[in-house]
């Protein structure tokens, strides 16, 4: 494996680390974010089918960088591949790709729907419990964001990685 290939594993691993921690502080966030209704109610994230959709995608590409992360560690300690028929290096790419579209779309629907809601609330007198409601949404949505820059920056590794392997795909 030539240097810079070896890099390119190595970042790839702390990428997919990073990625993993983001997205289950984003899960972690969103999960806890509970309003208390001027009835005194409790509600919980899931009153918002926006922020529904930011915690699927979000446990989605935490279940995908979990699988992913033991075959990058074998692949940095071996310098080979686990699965060896050219498959693995496809699946990273299509699915890196897959899944920070997938982080992008929930983070841009999230930030959107925050957005628009922060406006209705903002000025409104005892809505300040919703406000940090909503600010709490801003986090978990903002972490799965930064998980979607690193599913990006994975995509275009795991692309130059399936270059270097001297296959171009299913047709080369």
């Amino acid at each position: 494996m030539a240097i810079s290939s070896k890099t390119l594993v190595n970042t790839s691993l702390l990428l997919r680390i990073l990625s993993l921690l983001v997205l289950a502080a984003s899960v972690v966030v969103m999960v806890t974010n509970t309003v208390t209704d001027i009835d005194g109610s409790k509600d919980h994230f899931t009153i918002l089918t926006t922020y529904r959709y930011v915690l699927a995608i979000g446990a989605v590409g935490f279940l995908y960088t979990l699988v992913q992360i033991p075959f990058a560690v074998y692949y940095v300690c071996t310098e080979k591949r686990l699965i060896r028929n050219g498959c693995l290096p496809i699946f990273d790419f299509y699915g890196d790709i897959v899944i920070s579209f997938l982080l992008a779309t929930a983070s841009g629907a999230g930030f959107a729907a925050t957005y628009e809601l922060k406006k209705l609330v903002v000025g409104v007198v005892g809505f300040g419990e919703t406000t940090k409601f909503l600010n709490r949404g801003y986090i978990s949505i903002g972490l799965l964001f930064a998980g979607s820059v690193c599913m990006v920056i994975l995509s275009i590794l795991s692309s130059n990685l399936r270059n270097s392997t001297g296959r171009g795909g299913f047709f080369g």
